[in-house]
């Protein structure tokens, strides 16, 4: 009998496993989420524990790194307002922040001027430690936060590393930005938001600014002088002492019938020591008779008014403020020397109240340009060059370039300067009145805008601009900018200074 092995159960066969492939990001997923991990934690870092606390001076700031699509410099000076500086172009803006005044310190530096002049060293010190402490701290704050939220996220250490070395990297591409396109000269031309009434007392003279190169330095110096004055409580705020060698010209444009823009003007006058005041035109809305009563406080400004008509100014306007003693009205070229100064200016041709626009009236402000760029040419032969040109139209304005340094005008109601082909400067004024009843048929009010220009007194060219521009109907807005005209910047000496305008050649 055969022995016969006992089946014994298979054992089941195990099922095969199903191999997946695990679906992975894309290489441009991973690297976008990287990036906006290191951007966000570098962020964070920097408003967390970017913050340094440095003496200035006699103030106490908070000196700070932000994200910047401009980069640049804000000093933010609470209460006055804001200074802002386009000190250089990388993506972070240092924003400094006046805290507050050190009584002792601060009240040593006004009871002893003689101070004063040890300031610069000090400012340029204490700037330079707070800068310093800044970039230790800033180097510290991203990398922390990048790297903490590259844990959070990826829990990878490695990842987290690679976070932190990333926002490292772009913290030093950013200061090599900015000391690649840094601007000292800056200073010179800060763009000041806040009280109008001590715009002055903080931005200065224009004659006290084009000295050395060195500017920064002095002209911070300066800043926080005037600051530290300004935060003293126990003292009135100081009177604006304008330079004695500079001829200061508000110019004003398009009033249209604004009540409220003779106490502006009023304002600016007694605040800048204004010399002269020149209106490019349109002061009226329909240039009727029963409007010249607008114009009655023209007398009350105490100091000349140097008037051209605007397409809403009639001859009858114009005949009314004839017979004001302190205006000096200009048309068909007539020129006139106020304040030092040498005006020539024309009326507009046009008369359109109703905002029509006639046929021929390109034509029109052409000839009236022609005109004028005739009568210029005429004084300057005669030994009497003019030093200014005014006229409403801005087309008519460019008629008169290679005739004279500076031609002002309006009508467009927004402010502008161009450099014309043959070197003279159009300066373009805003609307003053705010766009008078207009300026309730937009979505906003439009801005209240004028310019002090400060001219040289020995050569009579502009040497700087403040544009001042105000909120509109309703607002509480001011910034005032300062504006350095080409030849006048640091470190231009009189032969590089720009000669007096070619005139294009004109055929016989």
């Amino acid at each position: 009998m055969l022995n016969r092995t006992p089946n014994r159960p298979r054992p089941a066969r195990r099922p095969l496993p199903v191999l997946e492939l695990a679906a992975r990001p894309s290489p441009w997923l991973r690297a976008l989420g990287l990036t906006t991990v290191v951007l966000v934690g570098a962020w964070l870092g920097l408003l967390i524990v970017g913050n340094v606390r440095a003496p200035v001076g006699p103030m106490d700031t908070t000196m700070a790194l932000r994200p910047s699509l401009s980069g640049g410099t804000k000093i933010n000076v609470s209460p006055l307002g804001s200074l802002s500086l386009d000190s250089h172009v990388a993506p972070v803006r240092l924003d400094v922040n006046v805290d507050q005044l050190d009584p002792l310190r601060s009240q040593a530096l006004v009871d002893h001027p003689e101070r004063l002049s040890g300031l610069q060293d000090e400012v340029t010190r204490d700037v330079e430690h707070g800068t310093l402490d800044l970039a230790v701290r800033s180097c510290v704050a991203v990398v922390s936060g990048a790297t903490a939220l590259g844990l959070a996220v990826y829990r990878r250490p490695r990842r987290a590393v690679a976070a932190g070395g990333l926002a490292l990297a772009l913290l030093a591409a950013s200061a090599a930005s900015a000391y690649a396109t840094w601007n000292p000269k800056s200073v010179l031309e800060p763009r000041f938001s806040g009280l109008l009434s001590s715009a002055p007392s903080v931005v200065g003279n224009a004659r006290s600014i084009v000295t050395e190169f060195d500017v920064y330095q002095k002209e911070l110096a300066r800043l926080v002088t005037n600051v530290t004055k300004l935060y003293d409580v126990t003292s009135t705020l100081p009177a604006y002492r304008p330079d004695p060698s500079t001829i200061r010209v508000l110019h004003v444009s398009d009033i249209h019938l604004n009540p409220a823009s003779w106490k502006i003007i009023g304002s600016l006058v007694e605040q800048y020591k204004v010399d002269v005041i020149v209106d490019s035109g349109d002061t009226m809305d329909h240039g009727t008779a029963a409007e010249n009563g607008f114009l009655d406080p023209i007398r009350d400004l105490g100091v000349p008014y140097v008037w051209v008509r605007g397409n809403h100014d009639s001859r009858t306007t114009q005949r009314y403020l004839e017979r004001m003693k302190n205006v000096r009205v200009l048309d068909d070229g007539r020129a006139e020397t106020v304040a030092g100064l040498r005006f020539a200016g024309i009326g507009d041709p046009q008369f359109t109240p109703d905002r029509s626009t006639a046929p021929g009236s390109a034509a029109s402000e052409q000839l009236a340009g022609d005109r004028l760029a005739s009568a210029l040419r005429d004084q300057r032969t005669a030994g009497t060059p003019v030093d200014v040109a005014i006229a409403h139209e801005p087309s008519a304005a460019r008629e008169t370039d290679g005739t004279v340094p500076l031609v002002l005008c309006g009508h467009l109601h927004h402010e502008g300067t161009e450099l014309l082909r043959y070197g003279t400067r159009l300066r373009m004024e805003g609307s003053t009145g705010g766009s008078g009843l207009r300026a309730v048929e937009r979505q906003y009010p439009a801005p209240i805008e004028a310019s002090i220009l400060y001219f040289d007194r020995d050569s009579r060219r502009l040497q700087a601009w403040d544009a001042i521009k105000l909120g509109g109907l309703g607002l509480t807005t001011a910034e005032v900018s300062r504006h350095l005209a080409d030849d006048n910047q640091p470190g231009a000496t009189g032969s590089s200074r720009s000669p007096s305008p070619t005139p294009p050649s004109t055929s016989p």
